[in-house]
């Protein structure tokens, strides 16, 4: 598997600074996808989740008008139904494997985020939208006669109250990114350049941090979220034993006890024994 900086793919603008990976989806003019788009997203997200130099993710757009505006629409019309069918289960298993993976994910969302577009927003971790009343927010699949079909039914709901949600669904209704942000659908909202430099500044913070520890935290709420109580605190415990013994807890305890900052990314990556004096 090649790494992270050394992908070159047709509808992905990837590259890798400091550990932080960026990922833009890059196919004009509205950053529609169809199953081509999602096969190499997929490999962008098995890339991320292999590649231990990257620590954090930023999922934004080579666009500067579209996020995404979901499924190609026009793929409805050329490709079978059960062509389509299987795409949007690449895209829920994508989405999946972005939930599970254990670095964290951030949308950059600065331009139109219409349907399976919000549906990849919503698989990351945190999302950040630019306040642009310009820019459309919504789910508007009920107007061509069908569902949020890449996850939307179940992630939006996990997100933002029941009855909200399946009223967006049922309406198609269109919203502006502060409506959205006020119903919990986007994390924070800054002027539309800031937009990246806040969602990068979360992610420095995130690069210095146990990468391991941080990845046990996504999947203890990923996964046990999904699991009734008794079972999410058996994989809770299961997570946090794992760390207890690990070379990132024995790093991150002496230098408590020593009254130093911890270096999370030298014993990950190899560079500093855990608990060994840092450099002056």
């Amino acid at each position: 598997m090649k790494s992270f900086s050394e992908l070159d793919l047709e509808y992905f603008q990837t590259d890798l600074e400091d550990h932080i990976g960026t990922i833009r989806l890059d196919r004009p003019p509205a950053n529609a996808h169809n199953i081509d788009v999602l096969l190499e997203l997929q490999r962008v997200v098995e890339t991320v989740r292999f590649d231990e130099e990257v620590r954090a993710a930023l999922f934004g757009s080579a666009s500067e008008k579209f996020f995404s505006t979901g499924f190609d629409i026009k793929e409805l019309q050329t490709e079978s139904g059960k062509q389509v069918g299987y795409a949007s289960q690449t895209s829920k298993e994508i989405i999946m494997k972005m939930r599970t993976t254990d670095t964290i994910f951030i949308a950059m969302v600065n331009g139109h985020c219409m349907g399976g577009g919000l549906e990849l927003a919503l698989a990351c971790d945190f999302r950040f939208v630019g306040d642009d009343d310009g820019y459309n927010v919504g789910m508007p699949e009920i107007h061509l006669g069908l569902i949020a079909g890449e996850a939307g039914t179940q992630l939006l709901p996990r997100y933002i109250d029941r009855s909200t949600a399946l009223k967006m669904m049922i309406t198609g209704e269109t919203l502006t990114p502060q409506e959205a942000t006020d119903r919990d659908i986007f994390d924070e909202i800054h002027p539309p350049d800031e937009v990246e430099d806040a969602a990068r500044e979360l992610a420095a913070q995130i690069v210095e941090k146990s990468h391991m520890a941080v990845g046990h935290n996504k999947l203890a709420v990923n996964e046990g979220l999904e699991l009734p109580l008794w079972d999410a605190l058996a994989h809770e415990r299961e997570l946090q034993n794992r760390l207890l013994g690990s070379d990132v807890a024995k790093e991150g305890v002496d230098a408590f006890l020593g009254d130093h900052e911890p270096d999370f990314l030298g014993v990950e990556l190899g560079d500093k024994e855990p608990g060994a004096p840092g450099e002056e």
